[in-house]
């Protein structure tokens, strides 16, 4: 008799039914709702948080049910934030200049507005044309588009090459890297198109919102930014639970011997990077109008390999466990590094947290592969077992 899909993975419904009762409790004490018990700010940082836990289920399939150690996942994740980060920009300068405009005895023509526009976004890299890139910034529509299918590009091409030459391990994993470190070292460039060094900047102003304040706009982003997160955990445990997850998890464990028995490694491989790379983009898309900013930095080779320590750290192969390593070191890197955690006077040596904390992320990360190599989910599951 077969079992129904909830029946086979209770902790699906555990973890949807948790997510909404988070929601609510979150909903009904943020300042939007009048109780002010939760900061606006602290909303924004729960709202990212939940991005960064989308994207650590991602890795989780990637690599903790299909093998692939990619340290590349971020890159997709900040491209997401860029495509929707370059419509934001454009449509909130639009609104500026045509504002400062209004007051002209002659009205501005379109090419003019359009010039303006340009200056006031790339003046900072010393240009006041638009790039090709921004052909069609002025369209959410496509820009959303962009944010999900440049990374799946990217992904399925980077694969497609890395797979058909049978690169695995941590020859893989060095390609997955130069790969962010490429990207990211081009758009520190100014003539990148980008604004280099500079980002995209004032992404939490949403246009057509600006009557709402920030209060309205953070929850808004936390509630989509909670949707995001249940229906990918849906889509992944649907596909860890199917004979195509059977398949992933089985070329892990013996790569070789899947292929002997006539699968097509290569295109199961090629699948998961892929559809893991389109969710870090939609994470990524959803993170930046949240954080404000973006800039080349948050791309760089240690935001990927910061990632996989979450994993690690919660549990790779368990997908609530991803969730877990994500939110704790998380929101532990915001009091740690935000001035929460209060500095240990020694005497002869003060800690200061703000410098200490990579130190503490790194011991216990070595702690935890020491110790518990299942991580946090794997504790917890002996737990569940004692009960």
């Amino acid at each position: 008799m077969n079992r129904s899909f909830i029946a086979r993975n209770p902790s699906v419904l555990y973890f949807i039914a948790a997510l909404g009762l988070f929601t609510a409790i979150v909903t009904v004490m943020s300042e939007a709702t009048g109780a002010g018990l939760i900061s606006t700010s602290f909303v924004k940082t729960l709202g990212k948080t939940l991005c960064l836990c989308l994207i650590a289920i991602a890795m989780d399939v990637v690599w903790g049910y299909c093998g692939i150690l990619s340290l590349g996942h971020f890159a997709f994740f900040g491209i997401g934030g860029y495509a929707i980060g370059m419509w934001l920009m454009y449509a909130r300068t639009e609104i500026i200049v045509a504002e400062s405009l209004a007051g002209q005895v002659i009205p501005p023509t379109p090419a003019e507005i359009e010039a303006a526009i340009g200056n006031q976004i790339f003046g900072v890299v010393g240009s006041s044309e638009f790039p090709a890139i921004w052909a069609f910034a002025d369209n959410l529509y496509l820009q959303l588009a962009f944010a999900v299918l440049i990374p799946g590009l990217l992904a399925l091409v980077f694969g497609w090459l890395a797979f058909r030459s049978r690169v695995t391990g941590v020859y893989l994993s060095i390609l997955t890297q130069a790969m962010t470190l490429a990207l990211s070292l081009y758009l520190f460039q100014n003539d990148s198109g980008l604004r280099g060094n500079n980002g995209l900047s004032g992404l939490q102003n949403i246009p057509g919102f600006e009557d709402s304040g920030q209060d309205i706009i953070s929850l808004a982003f936390f509630w989509v930014s909670a949707l995001a997160l249940g229906a990918g955990y849906l889509l992944f445990a649907w596909i860890t639970d199917s004979k195509l997850g059977n398949i992933i998890q089985a070329i892990r464990d013996d790569e070789s011997r899947v292929r002997f028995l006539g699968y097509h490694v290569e295109s199961y491989k090629l699948f998961v990077f892929t559809i893991t790379a389109v969710i870090a983009g939609l994470a990524g898309a959803l993170y930046y109008p949240q954080a404000g900013i973006i800039n080349p930095a948050e791309i760089a080779p240690i935001a990927s390999i910061y990632l996989a320590v979450w994993v690690a750290i919660g549990g790779r192969g368990r997908l609530y466990g991803a969730v877990i390593g994500a939110a704790l070191v998380s929101l532990l890197s915001s009091w740690f590094t935000g001035g929460g955690a209060p500095d240990i006077d020694l005497g002869f040596y003060t800690i200061q947290w703000v410098d200490w904390w990579l130190v503490l992320l790194g011991l216990t990360f070595v702690l935890v592969t020491l110790f518990a190599p299942k991580g946090i989910g794997g504790l917890f599951d002996k737990l569940v077992r004692k009960s």
